[in-house]
């Protein structure tokens, strides 16, 4: 709990055997209330490792990808009574232990949205970013800002926190199930009048963290710029997109059938 409010961490997971129990060692336990993980379709033993480690975990019946998993992610914690949901990556790339700073920046009403940014500090380049991944990250980040009128230091950070209201109202079934499901979800914060704060975050990249090839960057690229293009287009009335719709699919709207509680049978916390 912080603030009197129960914070859930969630592990969008594939393929995070060899790193999980690395950055599970890393939450902050007297804050985080519960961590689930929600594996999609692993080739490797992501799930029977979190059964190990007592976590609360999830298996998709086959790969999804990676915005789905956030949809069941987000779900599972809102039914477990989430006041805040912080999304922490389990392949190491992000630290854990800056959890309770934007945990307490959620938590207090101060803001809706909280991002980790690695752009803050300026070690993003220090901590392994391709320099590629960089120059694309400072391009994308400035596009989206003059067309969706934020001044975010960046929207590509997968380690973000998010309160119940949030997570309550946006139409969140109506996003894609790929990686640019992170990109249009802080559009819809944006179009819906969240506020967003940042904190600086270190990152590392080595061998064992995920990360999506040249080609998926360049589709993640592309998906964000119509991203931003169409919360601009909806903003004059120009146009009609799903993702700003206010009656849209949220996650209260059953979504069932595609994922089974691995949970049972796990050792104790």
């Amino acid at each position: 709990m912080m603030n009197g409010k129960k914070v859930v961490v969630v592990m969008p997971a594939y393929n995070a055997a060899a790193t999980l129990e690395r950055t599970l060692a890393e939450v902050p336990r007297d804050i985080v209330d519960d961590v689930i993980l929600v594996d999609d379709a692993s080739r490797d033993n992501t799930i029977e490792h979190a059964r190990s480690l007592g976590i609360k975990c999830f298996l998709h019946e086959r790969n999804w990808g990676y915005g789905r998993n956030q949809k069941t992610c987000y779900t599972e914690a809102l039914k477990l009574g989430a006041d805040v949901a912080i999304m922490v990556h389990p392949d190491y790339q992000y630290t854990p232990l800056i959890i309770p700073a934007m945990a307490n920046l959620a938590t207090s009403g101060l803001y809706d949205v909280v991002l980790a940014s690695r752009i803050l500090g300026g070690t993003a380049l220090k901590g392994g970013m391709p320099g590629y991944k960089y120059v694309a990250n400072r391009f994308l980040t400035a596009a989206q800002n003059a067309l969706m009128g934020a001044k975010l230091s960046e929207y590509h950070t997968g380690y973000r926190a998010f309160t119940r209201e949030v997570l309550e109202k946006l139409p969140l079934w109506e996003n894609s199930d790929d990686f640019v499901f992170d990109n249009q979800m802080l559009a819809q914060s944006l179009y819906f009048g969240f506020n967003i704060g940042e904190v600086s975050c270190p990152t590392k990249y080595f061998d064992e963290a995920s990360s999506i090839n040249f080609k998926r960057s360049c589709i993640y690229g592309l998906g964000c710029l119509k991203t931003a293009w169409d919360f601009r287009m909806q903003k004059w009335g120009k146009a009609k997109h799903a993702i700003f719709d206010p009656n849209g699919r949220t996650l209260k709207d059953p979504q069932s059938g595609y994922y089974s509680d691995e949970t049972a049978g796990c050792a104790s916390e």
